[in-house]
Formats: structure tokens, sequence, C-alpha cells
């Protein structure tokens, strides 16, 4: 059993609110002003010292206030950091964890019309809020961004696409590899939609009225958040379509291009997405050689074929699955704060 982190951190939380144009009129119906927990460190109000700034995006199901709040038997990032940094394995940092939680339960953390402009939010809105209101270090070379699962994808894609906002990112256990770790879901989708006749609105609506939502029934919804995230269609209920037909479960050629578009397996053979990884400081990935939802398998080939390219980068796999894997962040947070401090 692990030790229980009863130490409360010494530095403190401060939440902002950040009233989003990006954000606003998504067809969920979700608020386009989102708050963020700021962690300052020790010393932060008794200095005029800058930080380097670095963003946690966090897990399907999850917000950045999961990160700060109280854990049985695990230390949240804030006790994690101030552990790591009496260790000596980092210094201090100045940590955003934003509220990106939504309707449907998650976030992928690109620009989706159906979900909201979330790239424009984390990248523009939320980085000019930070560096007006905190003593951050100033520019790219000095801000990461880090998360696990959904995180980690979010992560992944950032640093491919939007290397002029981050110098470093972390992968943890990032989806990857949509044909493994997507397709096979889909007849499950569907059987759990024929009590509501193929509707999704119904099945949405129902779920928005409910006291708790089953295992099941989460799941269905993680796929419809994908769906409209990868795929959205402002004419569908919530923006939400899938890539099959509702009754044979065949696969829509076009609709599913879509979602591969999204796969950072996929991505990687732009010139310009090589060119922006090529441009990090940092590249972190790292997956459970036994992740249940086969995305060990992703990782393998997107770090097989940055290998073959020459694009600089840290992989690691660990034995281990998809939960309850936090404590990789004791290496990731470590070598993103020797990366965006050079």
């Amino acid at each position: 059993m692990p030790l229980h982190p009863f130490q409360q951190p010494a530095g403190r939380i401060e939440i902002i609110e950040i009233d989003s144009a990006a954000l606003a009129d998504n067809l969920l119906g979700d608020p386009g002003t989102r708050s963020v927990a700021v962690y300052l460190p020790p010393g932060y109000d008794d200095s005029a010292e800058t930080y380097p700034l670095m963003v946690d995006i966090v897990g399907f199901t999850g917000s950045g206030f999961a990160h700060v709040g109280w854990k049985a038997f695990q230390e949240n990032v804030p006790q994690r950091i101030e552990r790591l940094i009496s260790e000596g394995a980092m210094g201090p940092v100045v940590v955003a964890f934003p509220d990106c939680f939504t309707t449907l339960g998650g976030n992928q953390y690109i620009n989706s019309a159906a979900m909201g402009g979330w790239e424009t939010f984390l990248c523009e809105d939320m980085i000019r809020a930070l560096e007006s209101q905190f003593r951050i270090l100033p520019g790219r070379d000095h801000r990461a961004i880090f998360g696990k699962s959904s995180g980690g994808y979010g992560a992944i894609v950032h640093g491919m696409t939007h290397a002029d906002t981050w110098g470093a990112i972390a992968c943890h256990s990032g989806d990857m590899d949509f044909e493994l770790c997507y397709r096979g879901d889909m007849p499950g989708v569907l059987r759990s939609l024929e009590t509501y006749d193929g509707n999704i609105r119904a099945f949405v609506d129902r779920l928005k009225e409910s006291r708790k939502v089953s295992g099941g029934d989460m799941h269905t919804l993680m796929i419809l958040a994908m769906a409209a995230t990868y795929d959205p269609d402002p004419e569908a209920p919530y923006g939400i379509r899938l890539p099959v037909t509702m009754d044979t479960c065949e696969f829509i050629a076009e609709r599913w291009d879509n979602w591969l578009a999204w796969d950072p397996v996929r991505m990687v053979d732009a010139p310009e997405v090589q060119r922006q990884l090529r441009s990090l400081n940092g590249l972190y990935i790292d997956c459970g050689s036994k992740d249940q939802y086969n995305l060990v398998y992703g990782a393998r080939q997107l770090t097989h074929r940055l290998q073959l390219l020459g694009i600089d980068h840290r992989y690691e796999e660990f034995p281990d699955n998809h939960s309850s894997v936090d404590y990789r962040m004791d290496v990731s947070l470590p070598y993103l704060y020797n990366a965006i401090t050079i």
C-alpha cells in the first residue's frame, strides 16, 4: 500500500475565470466562460521572480480541478511537484489546470464546431490571461503542456500543430491508432443506442436528466464525444454523427477518414507536422505495456516513425495498464522542466 501524502502543498492555488469567444455558442450549450486553477509555487508572493509555465490537460471525464484536489494514497499534482523540487529533480513552476469538461464528458483539446474552439482557448485565450495576471516567463520556449489519455492526445496533437505556443510536451498513454482504439467500439455504441431507436439526442438528453451514469453509458458517451470532436456535423443533434451506418454498422469512408485525419500515427506523415515536432525543445511519450485500450501499439507505431524521421524524442514503456498511472509524472515533469528552462 502506498504511503498517504499528508503534507499539504506550501504553494497556493488561485482560480481565474476566462470569458472565451472561441468557446461561446458551441452546439452542446456549454458555457464559454471557464475556470482555470493556477498553482503558484512557494515564494511566489515574496519575490519578483518569473517562472516557466506548465499546463495540465486531463483525461476523459476529468477536469483540471481533479488534479489539485485531495486523493487517498495519491499525491495531487502540486504535492508531487513540491516533492520533486525537494528531491532536486526540478525547480519551481507555475502550473495551470484548466476546466475543460463538456456535456459529453470530456475533451480532446482541438477545435470543433460541436464542442467549441478548445485549441484557440488553450493557445490564445488562456495564455493571454495567464501572462497578464501572473509572473510567467514569456514565449513558447518556457511553456509546456502535458496530459494523460485524452490529455495525452491533446498534448501530442498540440506539439504537432502548435509548436509556436508550446516548447515541450508530454504525452502519457495518449489516444492514437484510431483503428485499434476506437473502431471496435462502434457495435457496442449502436447496441446502446438501440434502446432509443438510434436517436442520439434522446440518449444524451436522458443522461442529462439522470442521477448517475453507468459504466456502459459512459463508454457510449465517450465515443459520441469523439464523433463530436473529429467529425462534427452542425446539422446533427449536438453536432454528433457516427462514422457508421446505424443499422448495419458499416463504416462510412468519408466520415471515418475525418476521424483518421486527427490520428497522431497518420498526422506524423505530414511535412508540416514533422517540422513542428523537430522544433520542440522536448518531446516525451510513454505508455503502459498492458494498456487495456490498445494504446501501446499506437505509441510504438508513432515512436518508430519518429525514429525513422530522426525526430528527437524520449519514449518509455512501463509494466502497467491505463489506470492510476499518475506516478509517471515523476519522470515527465522533471523532463519538461529541463526542456523549458534551457
